[in-house]
């Protein structure tokens, strides 16, 4: 049985496009669509969503409302206004998490993980990595980095290279399900994860936070 599960967070709006046709006698007719009205998105206002789209961009934790549940603590690398997407699939024993990015810093790096706890005004708020075997060595002052635990296959990693658009997506399957009330956000790192003994799974500082429960 399949139980999809996603979470939007959304922001940008985009162009107009042209439509080409064919007539009757064999020439073709370009139809151009009005210009739309361009809008300008400040760090000073909260952008509004695309219509029909629930979620909010990323905003700084100060100047976000109840209802929103994307921080960006790094605006150079996760800029406001900027959006990432995550679905989520659990199907025969399997767990298929999804991301699309828009927006973010071009042609860069960015580990990206599932973490225990949801997002909140400091990077720190969102607890360490989900994990499916959980490291009984780790601790909330020293996080797992034991490559037995923390590795892709044990936990959830989405990292992601960043096109000159800033855009980018990434998809993992695991074989396990997650734990109901138990992976509450996904973060955005500030580099790719690292794999090695006493560094497995880190990846720098945070700089971003969705609230997702996968």
């Amino acid at each position: 049985m399949s139980t999809p599960r996603a979470a939007l967070i959304a922001g940008i709006s985009l162009t107009a496009l042209v439509a080409a046709g064919c007539g009757d006698d064999g020439s073709t007719e370009t139809v151009e669509t009005p210009p739309m009205s361009a809008e300008t998105t400040t760090n000073t206002g909260i952008p509004t969503p695309l219509p029909g789209t629930p979620g909010a961009a990323f905003q700084l934790p100060g100047e976000v409302g109840d209802d929103d549940n994307a921080f960006t603590y790094d605006e150079a690398a996760v800029p406001v206004g900027s959006t990432v997407t995550i679905d989520s699939e659990e199907q025969d024993g399997r767990t298929t998490v999804t991301l699309d990015a828009t927006g973010l810093a071009p042609n860069r790096d960015f580990g990206v993980h599932v973490h225990t706890q949801p997002c909140g005004p400091a990077p720190s708020d969102s607890g360490p990595h989900y994990q499916n075997d959980v490291d009984p060595a780790a601790t909330p002052q020293s996080p797992s980095s034991d490559p037995a635990y923390a590795n892709p296959q044990n936990e959830i990693w989405l990292d992601i290279t960043t096109d000159e658009s800033g855009n980018a997506q990434a998809t993992t399957t695991v074989d396990w399900e997650v734990r109901d009330n138990e992976a509450h956000s996904v973060v955005l790192h500030a580099q790719r994860t690292m794999t090695g003994p006493g560094q497995a799974g880190m990846a720098g500082d945070r700089l971003a936070c969705i609230d997702e429960n996968v």
